[in-house]
């Protein structure tokens, strides 16, 4: 018996199925979409939420070019300010609790009001390593200071 990988294997497919017809999946994605437009924070599986990233960027890029309507275009400049790399961000959550344990992710908007769900490290003096660090440095002082050489 020979062990293969499917999953490294597409056979031509470009996209995720998700187990639905063509129409099914995009509506789906539309739905997806749609959901990160208004609530700027959705919770999916991570295939799903994955799949969505794309399709939300692009709608981004093409919102960005320009409209007539000064409203929606006052809101995208906004909401829309320039970002290095894409205009989301996809974070890893604890898997689904339940019969699927489905591997789950958060997709939001970068810029969003929404406080944030992974938390800055600072870069404290008060770490570990930084008092290691500091400690050194003040013997390396006295050090020098004993043998009168400059540090």
């Amino acid at each position: 018996m020979r062990l293969s990988v499917a999953a490294a294997i597409s056979h031509g497919r470009v996209y995720r199925r998700f187990g639905l017809s063509p129409r099914s999946r995009l509506d789906l994605l539309r739905n997806l979409v749609t959901a990160l437009v208004r609530h700027e924070r959705i919770e999916t599986p991570w295939a799903r939420a994955d799949e969505m990233r794309g399709y939300a960027e692009r709608l981004i890029d093409y919102a960005k070019r320009g409209d007539k309507d000064e409203r929606a275009m006052r809101m995208a400049d906004f909401w829309l300010t320039p970002h290095p790399g894409s205009y989301t961000r996809l974070l890893q959550i604890p898997n689904r609790d339940g019969l699927d344990r489905a591997k789950m992710a958060v997709i939001e908007l970068k810029g969003n009001p929404l406080p944030p769900l992974v938390r800055p490290r600072r870069d404290s003096d008060k770490t570990l390593l930084n008092q290691l660090l500091k400690g050194y440095r003040q013997d390396a002082q006295r050090a020098a200071a004993a043998r009168g050489t400059p540090v």
